[in-house]
């Protein structure tokens, strides 16, 4: 097995970071062409927990290695299966709940697969949702597992958006952790190789993702201002109508 973990602080705040989040895979990002489509099989939200609970499946497609290939096979297309959890801030509930539903595309929407019977973890391998015990703060917590060639290659993701620690209002700590464990029969050698190749291409994607969501956030950022600025001007606007029109009855 081996192990890869990355962490990086984002000059965004939670707010912000969270909500970009669904849009990481638009075309604002130039570094996720391998990325060709975004599925939502589900989302909720419990009133109970306060959780915003969405599964999708990712569709991407990325040249593998020739001998990786004719170890596991050849297809350039894989399934990747997402179950997130937003945890907001206990005062923001219903807030987060309407921003976050709003910014979710359909379930059944996105780029389909056609007939294609791709199949998911069972109940028993999905993750936990975090605790809701006492005080907690805002996160995105994101879990995936690779559903091609799962017999032979476990990939386990786990990504956690919370406000950082360097200064929680205006940015957000983004922690990223995965496990790679090859069951490839054969020598040992054989699985450590996969292993590592596949470790090597995580990190390059990795890097990849985070410049492009960079790009992102900073889109998002900028359409959000234009929009507070229009809004802004509608309702001036608005008012100096209303006062014209009170104005000419008197």
């Amino acid at each position: 097995m081996k192990v890869f973990s990355t962490t990086h602080d984002f000059a965004y705040s939670w707010a912000e970071v969270s909500t970009a989040n669904w849009r990481k895979y638009c075309p604002w990002n130039k570094e996720s062409t391998h990325v060709i489509a975004v599925d939502t099989l589900s989302r909720s939200f419990d009133p109970t927990t306060n959780l915003l609970r969405t599964e999708r499946l990712i569709t991407c497609k990325q040249t593998t290695p020739k001998w990786i290939a004719s170890i596991l096979g050849g297809a350039d297309t894989s399934h990747v299966y997402e179950i997130s959890y937003v945890t907001p801030p206990s005062a923001d509930v219903e807030a987060v709940k309407e921003r976050e539903m709003d910014r979710l595309p359909g379930v059944g929407e996105g780029m389909g697969q056609g007939n294609e019977v791709i199949r998911v973890p069972s109940a028993r391998a999905l993750p936990s949702p975090p605790s809701h015990e006492g005080p907690r703060n805002p996160s995105v917590t994101m879990v995936s597992y690779n559903l091609t060639w799962a017999d032979l290659l476990s990939v386990r993701e786990t990504v956690t958006y919370t406000p950082s620690p360097l200064d929680p209002k205006t940015m957000t700590r983004f922690e990223q952790n995965a496990t790679i464990t090859s069951f490839a029969g054969g020598w040992q050698k054989i699985k450590d190789k996969i292993e590592a190749a596949t470790v090597e291409r995580f990190g390059q994607n990795a890097a990849k993702g985070r410049i492009g969501f960079e790009e992102v956030l900073e889109m998002s950022r900028r359409a959000f201002a234009d929009e507070r600025q229009n809004d802004k001007l509608r309702r001036e606007l608005g008012a100096q109508g209303q006062g014209a029109r009170v104005g000419a009855r008197g």
